[in-house]
């Protein structure tokens, strides 16, 4: 039996990622800061909060971390552990920059010291490519992150890097594209909308208010892609992968795929921050745009090129779009 570090074990990647490896007959320890809330509801939700072992520490507590890992001898380390929130990072760089940035290098640092052997995954993200020209974006897309999230993670990816070449670890960045799921978080754009449009349609909310529909996103579904994360830590050699699904749609799309859902006849009139959506039948507006949703920095233009790990890892994305808008859709009316 396998012993596997998660840290943000409570996350939504951090709980697909528990439910997969549980499955394959890992026992698993997960890493948390602890708090007055529930955090354990995803974990809940898959039925396994009694199958992992939490233990509540900081990323930036180099003791507590170095206590943690003198206390078991894991086999693998999955870094989930981040804020990730784009638009709030720039309202609070620095410590978004001191977790994902000195949390990654304080744990490669206590790896090197204590355990060599020991496989580590740091969680990337497409927001490194920032508005990089290129599109699809591979393995070997010039970087070009535009905001401090992006930025700290760009650090973390680079510093997995060179502890990989230095020190011959074993050490693999998953540059993971846009992935959903009906356990992500309120805050994100996605949620926002399946969970805005259910409110609307049972009449607790007038409209959803966003900022630009026009960004394009390359959207997957995290069910998916902790596979591709497990299938990356099982090879022989250690090395950096694109996971995405190489299709993109924009905010507006995902929009109408979830309207749809909801029965809403939406019509778009207007243009800029004026763009509204209303219902065809009913007139009511459903959709406005408001300008303290943009970010100061926007990513306009995302699209994976998938095909190392397709060709490498044997490994493919399941979920259409539209069938990942509908889980989510489902999750809300208790469906899923």
């Amino acid at each position: 039996m396998k012993l596997a570090l998660i840290t943000g074990i409570s996350g939504q990647d951090g709980s697909y990622l528990s439910n997969f490896l549980i499955k394959k007959n890992y026992k698993v320890v997960g890493l948390d800061r602890r708090s007055s809330r529930n955090q354990n509801w995803r974990l809940d939700y898959f039925g396994i909060t009694d199958k992992v072992i939490i233990e509540y520490s900081d990323l930036l507590e180099e003791a507590s971390l170095f206590k943690l890992f003198k206390k078991y001898n894991f086999d693998e380390v999955y870094n989930l552990s981040a804020l990730s929130y784009v638009a709030n990072s720039f309202e609070v760089p620095i410590t978004t920059t001191n977790v994902n940035s000195l949390g990654t290098l304080k744990l490669l640092e206590i790896i090197r010291t204590i355990k060599k052997k020991i496989k580590f995954y740091q969680a990337s993200t497409s927001e490194m490519f920032g508005n990089t020209p290129k599109l699809p974006q591979n393995e070997t897309t010039p970087f070009n992150p535009v905001s401090p999230y992006g930025i700290s993670k760009l650090y973390s990816y680079h510093i997995s890097k060179n502890y990989r070449n230095a020190y011959g670890m074993f050490i693999c960045n998953g540059i993971l594209f846009n992935h959903e799921s009906p356990l992500r978080s309120q805050e994100f754009v996605t949620k926002k909308i399946t969970l805005g449009l259910k409110k609307i349609k049972e009449g607790k909310i007038n409209y959803l208010s966003l900022g630009n529909i026009y960004s394009k996103r390359d959207w997957g579904f995290a069910g998916d892609y902790v596979e591709a994360i497990w299938k990356m830590m099982q090879k022989k050699k250690s090395d950096d992968y694109i996971i995405s699904t190489g299709e993109q749609y924009t905010v507006k799309n995902f929009i109408n795929e979830a309207a749809k859902y909801y029965d809403f006849k939406l019509v778009w009139r207007g243009k800029g921050c004026n763009e509204k959506a209303y219902d065809k039948i009913t007139k009511k507006i459903i959709i406005r745009i408001d300008k303290k949703y943009y970010r100061p920095l926007e990513v306009y233009n995302l699209m994976g090129d998938y095909s190392k790990a397709k060709k490498l890892l044997k490994w493919k994305p399941k979920t259409s779009f539209k069938s990942l808008v509908k889980l989510m859709c489902d999750y809300e009316n208790n469906k899923y």
